[in-house]
């Protein structure tokens, strides 16, 4: 039995997926990409924002052909969508034989079993149940790539008035110390490099378990692995940032001096109207903290342009915001009016053009910061995770400790006829820059001779 998994979304839905196989993971079954020579698709969907939401349905459209057009035995969609209209798909999209919540995709081996014995199946826990992980199933990685992410929270408790994920995903629940460090030394034992830790907010890993925040505990551990070479931190809110966490960031080699701060505005009204818990000053703060102890610390974030209400003033300050911190790396996206968040109903929504406007003026100013940013790079040698190999070129493909992958840059440099493999770490001068890559060459110390 062939099995087209096909992950939508972030990271973290990624996760489940590889989950999912690991479940589905038998003698008989095989894996593949290609949707025509399947006999299961399972499509994990994405309902974050309308783009999103859009993009799976294309995506469950275009494999529901497949019951007609292939060799298609069962068609199923998973994750978010599947959370947030339960009870519109299977009368939409007739096709589709199963429908899995967010919470439940541990589920997926029963639930497909009995879709191959011609039931119609919905599958939903209590949102607030933590699916089981690593006891007697091993996740599946669907990709070669030397790294890879550890899930150490399910579920937000923070309610962002824009924000439909607590309700799609349930409150803040972590995983067990314990199982997460075990399953970060399979991964380590499976090849994986770089360790990235995502959560809908990893900073407050450990306050439903263990009362406390256990993120710099966690780190310490997961650093005590000895074939990782890299940690990874993203999705960092600002407020709940820790001196004893950036302690720890600071002092133990492996964790990269790396921050993704999702703070999506930095106008104190918009903030506000945001249900965010931060001020403009309090982001100041944080962020001299983290730079104070991390120089070399590169910082990404995210923004939100075109928030109901949003004045020019308010773009004003982002703009100002933005020009000072130099952040180096940066997202912005308009606002997607998400039905069921109260910033839906909230008055002076912004028009789609204002907002798109906005969002240029932004990442304009963000591509000079950027240029000027890595300019500084230049002649400096930095260590860079080997990515991959274009033989046409004869270029490596890799990526520095600023890079998370899949959303940052990278830097390129001539293979010289020296064979590297993927997840390697070798030293490179940078010898130019533009606006969000490197170009370099490897580096050699004389000074050894």
């Amino acid at each position: 039995m062939k099995i087209c998994m096909i992950s939508l979304g972030c990271d973290k839905n990624l996760v489940d997926s590889e989950m999912m196989l690991g479940y589905l993971k038998r003698d008989d079954v095989s894996l593949t990409d290609e949707q025509a020579e399947a006999d299961v698709i399972i499509v994990n969907t994405c309902a974050f924002i309308l783009d999103a939401k859009d993009e799976s349905i294309q995506t469950m459209l275009t494999a529901a052909r497949y019951k007609e057009e292939g060799q298609l035995k069962a068609l199923i969609m998973a994750g978010c969508m599947a959370e947030r209209y339960k009870d519109e798909v299977l009368r939409e999209i007739p096709e589709i034989d199963a429908v899995v919540g967010t919470s439940a995709y541990d589920k997926i081996s029963a639930v497909l079993e009995r879709v191959l014995e011609g039931e119609k199946v919905t599958e939903f826990e209590d949102l607030n149940r933590l699916p089981v992980i690593g006891t007697e199933t091993r996740r599946v990685r669907t990709s070669l790539a030397a790294y890879g992410y550890l899930k150490i929270a399910e579920g937000c408790d923070k309610h962002c008035t824009y924000c439909i994920i607590p309700s799609l995903r349930g409150a803040y629940r972590s995983y067990p110390m314990e199982a997460l460090v075990n399953e970060a030394a399979r991964m380590a034992e499976e090849g994986v490099k770089e360790l990235i830790l995502v959560a809908q907010e990893t900073t407050r890993y450990g306050m439903d378990l263990y009362g406390e925040k256990r993120l710099p505990e966690l780190l310490r551990r997961l650093c005590q692995i000895e074939d990782l070479r890299w940690i990874r931190i993203l999705y960092c809110y600002p407020e709940e940032i820790t001196d004893e966490l950036i302690q720890v960031m600071a002092e133990e080699k492996k964790i990269c001096h790396y921050l993704d701060l999702p703070i999506q505005h930095a106008s104190d009204p918009i903030l506000k109207r945001m249900g965010r818990r931060t001020s403009r000053r309090d982001l100041e703060e944080i962020i001299g903290k983290l730079r104070a102890a991390m120089p070399d610390i590169a910082l990404r974030t995210t923004l939100i342009s075109g928030f109901p209400g949003e004045t020019e003033e308010d773009q004003d300050c982002v703009l100002d915001f933005v020009e000072r911190i130099h952040f180096d790396r940066l997202g912005v996206f308009p606002y997607s009016q998400e039905e069921d968040t109260p910033a839906a109903a909230f008055p002076d929504q912004v028009p789609e053009e204002i907002k798109e406007a906005r969002r240029n003026e932004i990442m304009e100013l963000q591509q000079r910061i950027s240029r000027d940013n890595l300019q500084h790079k230049v002649g400096t040698v930095l260590d860079v995770f080997v990515e991959g190999y274009l033989p046409e070129d004869d270029v490596y493909i890799g990526r520095t400790y600023m890079d998370a992958p899949d959303v940052d840059g990278y830097l390129f440099f001539p293979g010289n006829g020296i064979e590297l493999m993927s997840g390697s770490m070798v030293p490179v001068l940078v010898t130019e820059a533009s606006e969000y890559d490197l170009k370099g060459v490897l580096y050699e110390d004389d000074s050894a001779e």
